[in-house]
């Protein structure tokens, strides 16, 4: 509000008051002036009050949608919860009610009613202070609370009788009361008669009979004072008062309204929250992106019904959501039995993704267990230690170098002195076999020792320099020889665009999350890339090197699980990783068309996991349900290879002769003990 109209309003209302003042004292002599003052006054406050085209766009608001890539509706941003319908999709009865309760002669003012208003006017200045609000002036206040206030004064009253009479110059009598009946409030975040419909009788607005019709306009003298929820008796009264008015002026017949009465109310009560959608984290992160996007164009999210295509696959969406409900669901159940008496419940929660590592198309992004209790993002916010998912940027970086997998390094002791004399000695879960290991059994079985010792001979350099080509380019990373185990906390959507980097032969693409934007009629308003430009971040050649390596994860290594558990024979490379005391479980793995990861743990990284906390117990059962899904209903091929011809299978294990003799001898000593 301009210092103009402020002085002019002040001005006006002084006036104004001091007039009603003299029409108290001289009320004969003083109402001759009335009208000339009321019109200059609303002369003074016109260009205040809404344009006929803001009137016009209120009419035709429409919340922008988020469509999956089949055109599901992913979310929509809409300013309120509420569902426009038709005055052909309202039950007449509301309508009669409204009518009859509200502003009876409705059809006959055009905006104000003067009888009303005067009458309201004389009633209050003899102190009983009484509404004479049209619909239309009603409707004013609706639509427009900021501009009109809601202050009990003169000029409030005055802006909305502007405005009403605006309105009914632009609207039909049928058209403002669509409208009236789709912006009122009715409680519980319930907005318009169609939400009330749901919420109150669990039913929509055309279904509606008298007396819940009654009800629910009996509501709108005063929302909270009649909420038959919370104060059923005078819901009961009011609602029959309402009847009564109906019968009065021709609604509904006398007879009936006598019958009708005697009934209690029937509620079939349900708060309507505001539907989140089957990818919550998603509508939020791209919520701020489209702002962004839509306020240098001149659009609105929330009034101007754009169309926001995205990457994600709604059946691929539908398996994450399910995969992580379950899998938590288990875990959490583990994790209360190793709580402790009088210890507070800490809850266990989830990130997963999926993406096409040949377009860096995200499928699937599940933010959290539940955004309703969590919107926290486990996909893009939470920055936690990947643990051994990290080490194949070692071993990529040490193929880069002229490593072959066949290379062997021997089990044993480690002891690493840093410059500024730390001494890390790494382990494993396991006693070393003082046994030459290979590199790529050294990667399939997650060995520490192999994996320190291979990153002294690389260097901490190249390796955060290969990850961060690779695609972890937010997340800081410490140069340390430990960086090798995956002691630099990074976020899990780095990580699967880094594995993705792996599948595409090397070439980095940035995940992709919109392909375009329309208007509301499907007008194309702005392409984006389906398939950004292709980065090398590592030769091909070595990334099908390290691609076959991690193949032996998944066939004898600590992925098994995947063959063993889920029976998916489709080609296959990955990683698991666990965090020292089982704090976080990572699994991540790829195909040629797509790549998904998860990861598991509690918010507070003070508090373990116990021994099913292992990615391959945690994390593994989330990627590996969604993969078996997509390969069972071919939204996947399973015929798909990467370049590089799988290895054969491994065959029987064969014992060393001397384990085998050991083993006979312990056997042959126990049983002269037995004798």
């Amino acid at each position: 509000m301009t210092m103009a109209f402020h002085r002019a309003a002040t001005f006006a209302g002084v006036q104004l008051r001091r007039l009603m003042g003299a029409i108290r004292r001289h009320p004969f002599r003083s109402a001759m002036v009335l009208p000339t003052l009321m019109l200059l006054y609303g002369l003074v406050l016109l260009p205040f009050t809404p344009s006929i085209g803001g009137l016009r766009k209120a009419k035709s608001e429409a919340p922008s949608v988020l469509l999956a890539s089949d055109g599901t509706v992913l979310a929509e941003y809409k300013r309120i919860n509420r569902q426009w319908v038709t005055l052909e999709k309202i039950s007449p009865h509301v309508v009669n009610a409204l009518i009859a309760t509200e502003d009876r002669r409705f059809y006959e003012h055009h905006g104000i009613d003067v009888r009303r208003t005067v009458g309201a006017v004389l009633s209050t200045l003899t102190g009983d202070l009484q509404g004479g609000s049209t619909l239309t002036q009603q409707l004013a206040r609706n639509l427009y609370p900021e501009e009109i206030g809601r202050a009990t004064s003169i000029t409030r009253k005055a802006k909305e009788a502007i405005t009403a009479l605006k309105i009914e110059a632009v609207y039909s009598k049928r058209e403002i009361l669509e409208t009236y009946l789709n912006t009122v409030p009715f409680l519980y975040n319930a907005f318009g008669i169609e939400m009330a419909a749901r919420t109150y009788f669990d039913k929509s607005a055309d279904k509606l009979d008298e007396l819940e019709s009654a009800t629910l306009i009996g509501m709108l003298k005063g929302t909270s004072y009649y909420n038959p929820v919370q104060n059923p008796e005078r819901a009961l009264q009011r609602r029959n008062l309402v009847l009564t008015q109906m019968a009065k002026y021709g609604k509904l017949d006398p007879a009936r309204v006598e019958v009708l009465a005697k009934r209690p109310l029937k509620l079939d009560f349900e708060r309507q929250d505001e539907s989140l959608g089957p990818a919550p984290h998603v509508a939020q992160h791209l919520r701020k992106w489209l702002i962004a996007w839509a306020d240098p164009r001149g659009y609105d999210i929330q009034a101007d019904g754009l169309r926001v295509h995205t990457t994600l696959d709604a059946r691929l969406q539908k398996a994450a959501n399910q995969a992580v409900e379950r899998q938590m669901a288990q875990l959490q159940t583990l994790a209360d039995r190793r709580r402790k008496a009088g210890q507070e419940r800490p809850v266990l929660q989830a990130g997963f993704v999926a993406m096409d590592p040949r377009s860096g198309a995200v499928r699937a992004w599940v933010g959290s267990r539940d955004y309703a209790q969590e919107q926290f993002d486990h996909v893009s916010q939470a920055r936690r230690q990947p643990g051994s998912t990290f080490k194949p940027f070692v071993y990529g970086a040490a193929f880069m170098q002229g490593f072959s997998p066949s290379d062997t390094l021997m089990d044993e002791p480690v002891v690493i002195t840093s410059p500024g004399g730390a001494v890390w000695t790494p382990s494993d879960a396991t006693p070393p076999s003082y046994q030459p290991t290979t590199l790529r059994d050294g990667l399939a079985y997650s060995k520490n020792t192999i994996t320190a010792q291979l990153m002294q001979k690389v260097g901490p350099a190249r390796v955060g320099q290969l990850a961060q080509a690779m695609g972890v380019r937010q997340s800081k990373l410490d140069l340390v020889p430990s960086l090798a185990l995956g002691t630099s906390p990074v976020t899990l959507i780095e990580m699967v665009t880094a594995y993705g980097t792996i599948a595409n032969g090397g070439n980095y693409m940035a995940p992709v999350l919109v392909l375009r934007v329309e208007d509301r009629n499907g007008r194309l308003l702005e392409q984006f890339e389906s398939a950004p430009e292709r980065e090398p971040a590592m030769p091909r050649a070595h990334a099908l090197t390290l691609v076959n390596a991690m193949r032996g994860v998944i066939d004898e290594g600590t992925g098994t699980a995947i063959r063993q558990r889920y029976g998916i024979q489709a080609d296959l490379a990955g990683k698991t990783g666990t965090t020292q005391d089982n704090t976080d479980g990572w699994f991540i793995m790829m195909n040629p068309q797509l790549v998904a990861g998860a990861r598991v743990g509690f918010n507070d990284n003070s508090v373990t996991m116990g021994s099913w906390g292992q990615g391959a117990r945690s994390a593994l059962p989330m990627v590996g349900e969604v993969f078996q899904q997509a390969f069972r209903s071919r939204w996947l091929d399973p015929k798909a290879e990467f370049a590089i011809p799988r290895p054969p299978p491994p065959g029987p294990k064969i014992e060393p002769l001397a384990d085998i003799v050991n083993d006979v001898l312990e056997k042959f000593w126990r049983t002269l003990q037995g004798k």
